[in-house]
């Protein structure tokens, strides 16, 4: 079958060489940086729109239940589809193959098992995944307190990961490299200043206008994502005639990794000659990465808190199904993306601008601009993708703040110091100022951080939210026994699990490159503390988590109400009742 692509496609491999798109020209540069204040000057009017419309903490934390099934399946999709999967998904399969076509997969699956739990969850609560946990509890302040605990704290870990990428993305989609300025800024100072922009933009969105402005940001983002998705493959595919044994074998051929280019092992669960334990490891972590990523997904706070803005349980099934296409189709553009770059940018190309990949979509797009439409339409496709993703950065940060205020000022302080009767205005006024306290953190951090190798965050937050967030909510929905006990135990057992693991593993300490020498950790070469010998923790956390909630469950007080299961388990599957 590979041997057939490849020789199938060896004329037309020969005919479309790989390029060295570079980076945009002085005008390229300028009509980027002119889309990306196009849109936040957009984003800030729906901003103030929705703050004139935002009347009571229904509006600002679910936007009123106000928006239709394919307004918030739009939406859903938007706050799924990450920067991390426009450009780093696609950015392994350019470098990587068929590995980075794992990802594609892994993140599809993981969306389905999502949208079914999440739905269920929808049906039970009102506004935070708290509200279902304590729907048949009666200790219910400590059930609050963990859960905001793991919210905030999942939230922060992803959301600082976003804001250091925001950082370096951007200075390499506007083509500022090391000694280099554009506007008087450098390299550094462009990273500095997008985290800072970036962190005030949503801090305000969220702030002023809450759910209903994060969900139209989020609509907008994901419409511009698909339309530039859908540009980009036809494009490739036009340059292969629509053989997509053309495009995999001319891949393959400008990979420098021949065959081997479509065949798993090239980046994960490699195997090591003669070295049977790290052998086994790297299979054992590939599988512990795709546990968390899979599992994880439906416990990251800001997408369970996104299908509470529809009015009913149908609704919530049409958000399914209009997320499910819109999702499984970007992913399968992913794919004639990943593999695009690869064939007509070239590996050497993509490496030198980026080594993780993550630029390999903007050189796809400026070499299929080049293409049609000369240099000037390479700089307009190059500004074009660059919006994008600056808005899929938007889009995703301020839901990852809202998520964590939602929970602090609703869960924390409505429901365990103000005894459950706070008053709606005081309730929304400690969101907003949750909203801004969490953002000026993220930025400190993500300045300070600008220069590290965060990208492990993102694989912790996902770690996490499976260990911690995914025991609680499955074992509310579906074990009569469980108790108040039980949901503390697992959160914080899958919590302080995930973050001892990963502190005590090779992404923090010990992991050298064996060729250059340089260290490939957070702490520097020379420093090494691990034991843990995996980079995820996903593989002992996950059941860990789920452990510690059973035998908190035994062990803790007997506090259910077996009535109130019975009560939740009709209104999951029925959405009779829900708000």
């Amino acid at each position: 079958m590979i041997g057939h692509v490849l020789g199938g496609a060896a004329t037309l491999a020969a005919s479309v060489p790989p390029q060295d798109p570079g980076t945009a020209s002085g005008n390229g540069r300028t009509v980027t940086f002119g889309l990306f204040l196009f849109f936040i000057v957009v984003t800030l009017g729906i901003t103030v729109w929705a703050r004139l419309n935002t009347k009571n903490a229904v509006d600002y934390y679910a936007g009123g239940h106000a928006f239709s099934g394919p307004q918030n399946g739009i939406a859903l999709a938007g706050d799924y589809m990450s920067a991390a999967s426009f450009l780093g998904i696609a950015g392994i399969i350019a470098l990587s193959g068929y590995d980075g076509f794992l990802y594609s997969i892994g993140f599809l699956v993981a969306w389905l098992l999502t949208l079914l739990l999440v739905e269920l969850m929808r049906n039970s609560g009102r506004f935070t995944m708290a509200d279902v946990l304590v729907y048949r509890v009666r200790s219910q302040p400590k059930v609050r307190t963990a859960s905001a605990v793991s919210t905030v704290t999942v939230s922060v870990f992803y959301l600082l990961a976003q804001m250091v990428g925001a950082g370096a993305l951007v200075a390499l989609l506007l083509g500022i490299h090391p000694g280099e300025t554009f506007l008087g800024m450098s390299a550094e100072a462009a990273k500095t200043w997008t985290i800072v922009v970036v962190g005030a933009l949503m801090i305000f969105y969220v702030m002023f206008g809450g759910m209903k402005a994060t969900t139209w940001v989020q609509i907008i983002k994901a419409v511009l994502l698909i339309a530039g998705g859908i540009v980009l493959t036809a494009l490739v595919l036009a340059r292969f005639g629509y053989n997509l044994s053309g495009l995999l074998g001319s891949a393959a051929a400008s990979s420098g990794k021949g065959s081997a280019f479509l065949q798993p092992g090239l980046k994960y669960g490699k195997d090591v000659p003669g070295d049977g334990y790290h052998t086994l490891l790297n299979k054992v972590d590939f599988i512990s990465l795709a546990l968390a990523l899979v599992l994880g997904t439906a416990g990251l706070p800001h997408v369970i808190t996104r299908f509470f803005t529809v009015p009913d349980g149908r609704a919530a099934r049409t958000s399914v199904n209009w997320a499910i296409g819109l999702v499984g189709a970007f992913y399968l553009m992913t794919l004639a993306l990943g593999f695009g770059a690869a064939a007509l940018v070239g590996r050497k190309a993509i490496m030198a601008q980026d080594p993780a990949g993550n630029t390999a979509v903007p050189q796809l797009a400026k070499a299929l601009g080049d293409h049609v439409g000369g240099p000037v339409g390479g700089d307009l496709m190059l500004a074009f993708i660059g919006a994008v993703a600056f808005a899929t950065i938007l889009a995703v940060v301020s839901g990852l703040v809202l998520a964590s205020s939602t929970s602090l000022a609703h869960d924390y302080f409505g429901n365990v110091l103000m005894f459950g009767r706070p008053r709606e205005s005081q309730e929304v006024a400690v969101a907003r100022f949750a909203a801004c306290l969490i953002g000026v953190l993220a930025i400190v951090l993500a300045v300070i951080a600008k220069n590290m190798n965060v990208a492990f965050l993102v694989a912790l937050a996902f770690a996490m939210a499976a260990a911690a967030n995914l025991p609680a909510i499955v074992l509310s929905l579906f074990w009569k026994r469980f108790n108040s006990a039980g949901v503390v135990s697992g959160i914080y057992g899958g919590l302080i699990s995930s973050l001892v693991l990963v502190f005590f593993s090779p992404v923090v300490s010990g992991k050298v490159d064996p060729l250059t020498g340089q260290s490939l950790s957070l702490f520097p070469k020379g420093v090494d503390f691990h034991f843990f010998p995996l980079e995820n923790p996903g593989i002992v956390s996950i059941p860990f988590g789920f452990l510690c909630a059973v035998l908190g469950t035994y062990l803790g007080r007997e506090d259910a109400d077996t009535r109130r299961y019975d009560e939740l388990s009709f209104r999951s599957l029925t959405g009779a009742g829900s708000v």
